[in-house]
């Protein structure tokens, strides 16, 4: 008996102590597994403080270079081209053509240059400044709607090619193939998209024949793309002319007309960052809306061939290699 005493009292010192020692391991994992916790939370938060603070940096210094390139050019830049561009331009146009041949030159021009990947800027602000927004916004559309139209013929010609040159940018090839997936609908608006942001239009329209994109909604989709930025060059072209002829005309800006254009210009600048920054938001979502849609159909591949037998690749892999 006072041996199985001794027993009894010896287990209920050893359950103690083991109770001790569980108890003790369990607090120091517990408050392991928290702070390892705490230190996930506090990381992405120190990263996100970190990616901010250099965005403001940057964004700073983008706008103190923008300033100063401002500046540089009201001093210098806006005189010579006042001088040396505009005034030689409007003497041209008002004693070399008239304007019926005038709106076919500029016509001409806006399908013709994106054929031979030159921008066609100069020719909507000279449509802005010559003929105002209702001529001059038809001018625009016409010819731009001329120089969509071929190069996209042109470059079904020569498809091959195209896709062998795009090859060399991946990353910009996966976007053009972005706009020729899903519906007709979806497609109309990833061209659209694709005008008003800052993708250069003159490589899309040779670009975009290597993607399944029909001709229609490429075509609706340019057209409704074109038309913020038409408005756009021919403000901004009313604007060149009337700064012009303040400066070196007879022609005095009232109060009511100072105001006006200060406005305009306003909304104008932030219209276009506000066309421009959602265009690339809404590009960059339907970028990773297909590589999330990618992934998962990758991720299911993968589960399904881990779901076949053993012998099922061994024999796959052979008949391809005979193949």
């Amino acid at each position: 008996m006072p041996d199985s005493a001794q027993e009894l009292g010896k287990h209920h010192v050893n359950t103690e102590s083991q109770a001790r020692e569980d108890s003790e391991y369990v607090r120091l994992v517990i408050s392991n597994g928290a702070s390892i916790g705490e230190v996930d939370v506090v990381q992405p938060q120190a990263e996100t403080r970190k990616r901010s603070f250099i965005w403001w940096i940057k964004a700073i210094i983008w706008c103190f270079i923008t300033v100063i390139i401002v500046l540089i050019s009201l001093k210098w830049g806006v005189p010579f081209v006042f001088e040396k561009v505009l005034l030689p331009i409007m003497q041209w146009e008002a004693t070399a053509f008239g304007r019926p041949v005038l709106a076919l030159v500029l016509v001409a021009s806006l399908a013709l240059f994106p054929v031979f990947l030159i921008p066609s800027g100069p020719s909507m602000w000279l449509a802005g400044m010559i003929f105002g927004y209702g001529i001059g916004f038809v001018i625009i559309m016409v010819g731009t709607t001329i120089g969509m139209i071929l190069p996209y013929l042109i470059g079904l010609l020569f498809r091959d090619r195209i896709h062998q040159w795009l090859k060399r940018w991946p990353q910009k090839a996966a976007m053009i193939r972005l706009a020729g997936e899903g519906s007709w609908f979806h497609q109309f608006r990833v061209v659209a998209l694709f005008r008003v942001s800052p993708f250069p239009y003159t490589i899309f329209n040779y670009a975009i024949v290597v993607t399944s994109m029909t001709f229609w909604p490429y075509l609706c989709g340019s057209v409704a793309g074109m038309v913020p930025e038409a408005f756009i060059y021919i403000y901004s072209g009313r604007l060149i002319r009337t700064l012009a002829d303040v400066q070196y005309g007879n022609h005095h800006l009232t109060t009511v007309e100072i105001i006006y254009n200060v406005i305009s210009f306003i909304v104008a600048i932030i219209t276009t960052i506000a066309f421009t920054v959602y265009a690339k938001r809404t590009l960059k979502e339907l970028e990773r809306t297909k590589t999330g849609d990618e992934g998962s159909a990758h991720d299911n591949s993968n589960c399904e061939m881990e779901k076949l037998p053993l012998e099922r690749p061994k024999h796959r892999g052979v008949s391809s290699s005979l193949s």
